[in-house]
């Protein structure tokens, strides 16, 4: 395994690097005044609108595709490094390179799984960055770490399909600017357990869709994931064409539109971590307590050695995942993709912990990114399967190694 990055990686860094220091973090403070303004925390800001202009100017947009008929075409171990920037400010920085959750992840699986109808449709847009979209799959009323729960039903009814059920925590919907719904329901109950579920395209402004709320994320909007909302879908009625793929493909579509999706999630994570240990070195080196430097309390030193320890040691991870992605595929990387899924929010939300501790009442304050980035480490151990699910799975993997 060689994980040096290469000349084109190299030069995206760059470029990267100093779009994010020239453009995005001198953002930040604006995009959160002009959200306020607006009185509405999942609005549009100018400022993320002008941001995505620039990246489109200096290249850097679509970076997370690899087929290059649609983006960058780089590798998931080049696009690892780059990812992991974007996390650095993750509410700004995907959204303005057009890497931003769940359109990446809903670009991908209708570049692999539409028809040319649905992706001249709907993929076009969201490659140009013009719309938003909602993957619309966890459910209020049943247990969702186990995706066959799914109670929505999605039944044929001559050239049309007709979708009846509530969701929640539909990652997307609440950006005004998101026009269309995947949705996944089941077909036929009666059919293999993981053959019962059907993806659906439901367009936004389709009759008996009700968007009910905007759900918080620890009273944070998380409008940098299009925000979350809980929907009712009755009587939705849609063309039969809008069927992704064939019926009973669903939750195979929906593996492998996660595994993608959960390292890239782990990228930027290791970004948020990085972040939040410079702002703890900044402000150790400043900091005067008891007569000294925070720099020079043991304890505060112990955070700062253990967080890089922490760091690396995902960072290693997760970038032999992407190498095991690239070489053998989704499926013979699923133990590594498990293993970052469990090790990297963890390791964030720990390093997070230690640069809020470091500064005191600011760290849980808005004068610093530190609360935010804290809410986001901390929700990932839920979002695409919780810890215990993906620990469960990779223990069970494990055993069967030894029978």
């Amino acid at each position: 395994m060689d994980f040096q990055f290469d000349a084109r990686t190299e030069k995206l860094r760059a470029r990267l690097t100093a779009f994010l220091d020239e453009c995005v973090y001198p953002a930040e403070a604006v995009h959160a005044e002009q959200v306020a303004a607006a009185g509405d925390p999942w609005s549009r800001s100018p400022v993320l609108e002008e941001l995505k202009a620039e990246a489109r100017r200096r290249d850097l947009w679509n970076l997370f595709l690899p087929d290059p008929r649609y983006g960058a075409g780089l590798t998931n171990l080049q696009y690892a490094p780059l990812a992991e920037l974007t996390g650095r400010s993750p509410h700004l920085a995907p959204e303005a390179v057009n890497c931003a959750a769940p359109d990446t992840g809903n670009m991908e699986l209708l570049a692999e799984f539409g028809c040319e109808a649905q992706r001249e449709r709907w993929l076009k847009p969201l490659l140009d960055g013009e719309i938003r979209s909602a993957f619309c799959m966890t459910e209020p009323e049943v247990a969702s770490s186990d995706a066959t729960n799914i109670a929505t039903r999605i039944t044929r009814d001559g050239e049309e399909y007709v979708v009846d059920g509530r969701k929640w925590w539909s990652s997307g919907a609440m950006d005004p600017r998101c026009e269309i719904f995947i949705v996944m329901g089941k077909t036929d109950p009666d059919a293999d357990r993981h053959r019962q579920q059907s993806m659906i395209l439901v367009p936004r402004d389709t009759p008996g869709v009700t968007v009910r709320r905007g759900m918080t994320v620890f009273g944070y909007s998380d409008a940098s994931h299009g925000g979350h909302a809980e929907i009712d879908f009755t009587g939705v009625r849609v063309p039969a064409e809008n069927l992704v793929g064939a019926e009973g493909t669903g939750f195979a579509i929906a593996q492998a539109r996660l595994g993608p999706g959960r390292i890239h999630h782990c990228m930027r994570l290791i970004g948020m971590a990085e972040r939040a240990l410079e702002l703890l070195c900044r402000r150790a080196n400043q900091r005067i307590a008891f007569g000294r430097p925070l720099a020079e309390q043991g304890v505060v030193r112990e955070w700062i050695a253990e967080s890089r320890v922490r760091i690396e040691q995902a960072r290693l991870l997760v970038l032999k995942t992407a190498w095991l992605m690239d070489t053998v595929g989704n499926k013979g990387a699923h133990t590594e993709i498990q293993a970052i899924k469990i090790a990297t929010p963890a390791m964030a939300e720990w390093v997070i912990d230690k640069a809020i501790q470091g500064y005191g009442g600011a760290g849980v304050s808005q004068d610093t990114p530190l609360a935010a980035l804290w809410a986001q480490a901390r929700t990932l151990r839920l979002a695409d399967g919780p810890d215990e699910v993906h620990r469960s799975s990779l223990a069970k993997r494990e055993l069967r190694r030894w029978l």
